[in-house]
């Protein structure tokens, strides 16, 4: 607590190595706010300078936090293929309106090893024909993997496009049994 007796906010943070490369967890007394791919220290880095300034408190690392344990432990169960739901709070401060209704739909909607079309989800949501603002959405989206926009794909067969790659979208289609494991 603060001199006022208030909670303050601290935002913590922590690297953690995956299939897909290293992934930067973010975390608020409220839950899970922040996911980021490719987590180099370059991309890590920028990554905690927009959380700094969006979440108004410099994020500190601190792997063992309470606020970070359980989200550090079920991603690394997903990634050994022993979970397929995340079950944490999600501190949803970084979105907000059609993109948070979206991901919220998604994150209760999609189950692993299904996948949905941009515009299947668009009427999910009652406007069947915003397929386009879905994938901004999808695009706007802080929390991958957790929230897991990998799993919205073309109506026509197309994989989409993916804020980690396609190469990472098809690692994680795959790992979900969607997609064959690549050859190479």
């Amino acid at each position: 607590m603060d001199s006022h007796g208030q909670y303050e906010q601290r935002v913590v943070w922590a690297v953690v190595r995956t299939g897909i490369g290293p992934l930067l967890l973010a975390a608020t007394r409220d839950g899970l706010v922040n996911v980021v791919f490719h987590a180099t220290d370059e991309v890590r880095d920028g990554a905690l300078e927009r959380l700094a300034s969006r979440l108004g408190h410099e994020p500190v690392e601190e792997p063992g936090s309470q606020l970070l344990t359980e989200a550090i432990r079920q991603v690394e169960a997903y990634f050994a293929g022993e979970r397929h739901a995340f079950d944490l709070p999600l501190d949803w401060s970084l979105i907000s309106g059609f993109n948070r209704e979206v991901l919220r739909e998604l994150a209760r909607g999609v189950p692993f090893g299904t996948v949905v079309g941009y515009g299947d989800l668009a009427r999910r949501v009652g406007l069947p024909g915003a397929a386009q603002a879905v994938g901004m959405a999808m695009g706007a989206n802080p929390l991958p993997v957790v929230v897991p926009c990998h799993r919205v794909v073309e109506s026509g067969g197309g994989i989409g496009g993916f804020g980690g790659g396609l190469e990472t979208k098809r690692r994680l289609l795959a790992l979900e049994g969607v997609l064959p494991e690549p050859l190479f």
